[in-house]
């Protein structure tokens, strides 16, 4: 026999941490007891909201507004000319003006107009706002998709749905949080645009590829066809109370954390998971309102989530960025558009119908929009047929429907030409300060105590367009 004599500091760092670790056990495995220990069981915000979920729509590339959402008559007038006192500074040469090779439709109540190509979508325009005067920082894909999503150009910074989790926490603890669905494989900067940087790694996004029309490939290993669920309790089980000796020496250890919860969250997918996911589990009549292909697919995965609880779901068009078009304008946003209009347009509808959209806030946009003149030839960087458009940073249009936001409404305007925000401006950081109120946060005080200082979403910028808010 023998003693084992700690010192006095020694002693305090057993003593304050061991408890906690004591507890481990018991907040992974009583979830259903709602233990206040676990960072994803949901909590409240800093004051009542209507919206509860999140669903982000991301047009990666960058659609262009006057062709989409913003139509601008007077480009007509302006077709092949240079603008007075030049083009505004943008990616690339740019030359004359190009009118937009759509033509525009008012719809609803409010006679909002909406570009041909998105048809189905226009018949949703007295749910919608729609913020026609958004601006970033620079006309490059990388620093603006990191902005649009993580609140900060170049630094690492938790994204936005990494923000809402570790608010809000979530209401379904078998499946994960913020999911990211992105046809196809990954957009630019991948796993960046849906990390948590500094937040705990439990709030990262979880990614899907939803090319696939079977759960088992949409989410590897979502099933063990070799043990029955009782024995990978045990061996779950045995696990963490190796996890948790682990844990006890290395307190503060959010990566190791993450991974604990993330075996946890793997066991109790394997059930709630594959329903969630199998979209042949609805009615025809559903299904033929969300019609065929992948982004029908994701749309509806995306209504099965936030109906089961999950807090922030992101729907990507595809891998790359397919919404660049420098070449073949016409072609493109209608092809892209094609593959789009008809789910988004369901989504909004089904959500609507089943008294889900009033707690569901949609949210879609690009990075950024693009310029209402034509791009000139450069040299590798598009194939010279002079009928696309370059990047636009100045002025672009995002809108929003449900979750507490005005139906059939337009705030700010770009330009007569659809250029440069000059009504009423809204930043990215305008937009993520109000996405955050509507969902009952002050962003000013969602903060992250790291590296001797609070961050929050918006860092030191972002006003609230109050204007938007039913």
């Amino acid at each position: 026999m023998y003693e084992t004599l700690y010192s006095r500091r020694e002693m305090l760092r057993r003593c304050g941490m061991g408890f906690g670790a004591m507890t481990f056990a018991t907040m992974l495995a009583d979830q259903a007891k709602g233990s206040v220990e676990n960072p994803m069981l949901a909590h409240p915000t800093h004051f009542p909201a209507q919206a509860k979920h999140v669903i982000h729509i991301f047009l990666n590339g960058g659609a262009s507004q006057v062709d989409t959402f913003d139509p601008k008559p007077e480009l007509e007038k302006w077709a092949g000319k240079t603008l007075e006192g030049g083009n505004l500074r943008t990616e690339r040469k740019t030359g004359g003006v190009m009118p937009s090779p759509y033509k525009f439709k008012k719809y609803g109540q409010s006679g909002i107009e909406v570009s041909e190509i998105f048809q189905n979508l226009g018949e949703c325009v007295d749910d919608m706002t729609f913020i026609h005067s958004m601006h970033a920082d620079v006309p490059n894909h990388e620093p603006s998709l990191m902005l649009m999503n993580c609140g900060e150009s170049r630094l690492v910074r938790p994204c936005l749905g990494s923000w809402v989790t570790y608010g809000m926490g979530t209401e379904n603890q078998n499946l994960p949080g913020f999911v990211v669905l992105c046809p196809g494989g990954y957009p630019i900067k991948e796993s960046e645009n849906w990390r948590s940087a500094f937040l705990p790694g439990v709030f990262q996004g979880t990614h899907i590829d939803p090319t696939s029309k079977n759960v088992e490939e949409l989410i590897a290993n979502v099933k063990n066809n070799q043990l029955p669920y009782q024995r990978q309790r045990s061996q779950i089980d045995l696990l963490q109370k190796l996890n948790e000796r682990h844990l006890e020496k290395r307190s503060g250890d959010g990566q190791l954390e993450a991974r604990i919860q993330s075996f946890e969250l793997a066991y109790r997918m394997q059930m709630e998971a594959t329903d969630a996911f199998d979209v042949n589990r609805e009615p025809k009549h559903v299904l033929d309102m969300y019609g065929e292909g992948v982004h029908a697919r994701q749309c509806l995965i995306a209504r099965r989530l936030v109906e089961r609880g999950v807090r922030f779901v992101q729907l990507w068009h595809g891998n790359g960025q397919p919404w660049d078009n420098h070449d073949d304008l016409e072609k493109g946003h209608r092809r892209l558009a094609g593959q789009c209009d008809q789910p988004i347009a369901a989504l909004i509808k089904d959500l609507k119908q089943r008294g889900l959209l009033n707690e569901t806030l949609i949210v879609c946009s690009g990075e950024f929009g693009r310029t209402p003149v034509v791009e000139l030839p450069t040299p590798g960087a598009n194939a010279g047929k002079v009928n696309g458009r370059d990047h636009n940073h100045y002025g672009f249009t995002a809108w929003m429907a449900g979750g507490g936001v005005k139906g059939g409404y337009r705030y700010g305007a770009t330009d007569e030409l659809g250029f440069k925000a000059v009504e009423k401006p809204v930043h990215v950081h305008d937009l993520h300060a109000t996405i955050l109120h509507l969902l009952g946060f002050d962003h000013e005080k969602l903060t992250y105590r790291y590296s001797g200082r609070d961050f929050r979403l918006t860092d030191v910028h972002g006003n609230i367009v109050h204007d938007v808010i039913a």
